[in-house]
């Protein structure tokens, strides 16, 4: 998001609470046409997948020779695939294992517990009883308003333990790790689905991002329309792919690029950490788009992430993690319950966003005490919490860094 001489690109606004990225983010990892995500009918190299990620983590810690490494460790494929094969390539390193445990949400920390023993590493568990209580903080440091911000907490910790910081981004989008998105598409298009009417079932695919009466959020200040939302991601579905490679495409050119990679690497840029992420190394961004979906999605049995899975049980660790695709997840609807209404009554009670033009109150008092309200609703009043949090620091300067959420 721009932000020059208290001005405000109102796309962006509209893109990170309708998309949850915005596209006009310079982005750190390269873009992706669909000529990238052309499948080539053979399987594999299971043997150069292994390897590309153990050079990927010797070259990035051989010239720092660093004898302590942290490891944001959820109990998911991704984070014990990287801590297993970084205690292949260091035998010796100390490894920091950095798991978060949310109030009043499932609970993966136990499994990371195994993980982290069986790889000998130390394990942080840190506890989070309000997620929203530092997030003026949070914002301050990544200059755009997102509240879902888990890797401040990770980072915060991490660098009182080493200088970098490793993690599993980019498994998801290289290899098919958003199975709740594909069977849902596929229910709702066909191949005779014209790019259009698979960009709305796209859209509607990501059930945490849409509700309903979505324009009805805005204010006129920021001009919000369907279809230049359908324009950002008409791209991605109107060319020669097959639907779920089309969905891949999408989802690299999404969050990935414009919202958890840039993210994080400002947030470990600001804690001074070395930020390593094996699996985004430049080899496996050129050769893991062309793997074809029956190599790394079960389509019958809804399965993703197949040659990191098999990886994973080559080095014995395939029975440790979690069946469920869940990474670090807060219980949003508990959350809300607990800070999140309260916060959100508290700070759009006397909205500057409101006041300002950008977001419409009707729709802010329809729903906020709604007692039976449905998780997306949820997610976009935090959307909101954020924007008026960052509005607040960078628009109307009032707010300090370190204000505290209670």
């Amino acid at each position: 998001m721009e932000i020059s001489n208290s001005s405000i690109n109102p796309s962006s606004i509209v893109n990170i609470l309708t998309l949850r990225y915005d596209p006009s983010i310079n982005p750190n990892l390269p873009k992706k046409t669909w000529k990238d995500f052309e499948p080539i009918n053979e399987p594999p190299n299971l043997i150069s997948i292994e390897n590309s990620i153990c050079n990927e983590i010797e070259k990035k810690l051989k010239p720092t020779n660093e004898q302590e490494i942290s490891i944001a460790l959820s109990g998911g494929i991704d984070s014990t695939l990287m801590v297993s094969l970084l205690r292949k390539t260091k035998p010796h390193v100390k490894i920091n294992a950095v798991s978060i445990k949310f109030a009043n949400s499932i609970d993966e920390t136990p499994t990371a517990s195994k993980i982290a023993e069986k790889y000998d590493a130390d394990h942080h568990i840190i506890y989070l009883e309000n997620y929203l209580s530092e997030l003026p903080k949070a914002i301050s440091i990544i200059k755009l308003p997102f509240w879902d911000l888990h890797w401040y907490y990770v980072v915060k910790k991490s660098q009182t333990l080493s200088k970098t910081l490793i993690s599993g981004d980019g498994g998801d989008e290289l290899f098919a790790g958003y199975t709740f998105r594909y069977k849902k598409f596929l229910s709702l298009t066909s191949e005779n689905s014209s790019p259009h009417e698979k960009v709305k079932a796209y859209l509607e695919c990501h059930e945490r991002d849409r509700v309903p009466d979505q324009e009805n959020i805005f204010n006129q200040k920021c001009q919000f329309s369907w279809n230049y939302i359908y324009s950002i991601l008409l791209p991605f579905f109107d060319n020669d792919l097959s639907r779920l490679e089309q969905v891949y495409l999408a989802d690299y050119n999404g969050k990935l690029l414009y919202n958890f990679n840039p993210i994080n690497s400002r947030i470990t840029d600001h804690f001074k950490m070395n930020q390593l992420a094996p699996l985004l190394n430049n080899e496996l961004l050129t050769t893991a788009t062309h793997i074809p979906t029956k190599y790394k999605y079960d389509v019958n049995n809804e399965i993703g992430k197949l040659p990191l899975r098999t990886i994973l049980e080559k080095n014995n660790a395939a029975s440790l993690i979690t069946q469920e695709k869940l990474g670090f997840n807060v219980n949003t609807i508990n959350l809300w319950k607990s800070h999140g209404h309260d916060l959100c009554n508290e700070f759009l009670d006397d909205s500057r966003i409101v006041k300002d033009g950008w977001i419409n109150n009707d729709w802010i008092q329809k729903h906020i005490d709604n007692p039976d309200i449905d998780v997306k609703y949820v997610n976009k009043f935090l959307g909101i919490l954020a924007f008026e949090i960052w509005y607040r620091l960078f628009i109307t300067k009032e707010m300090s860094s370190n204000t505290t959420l209670d």
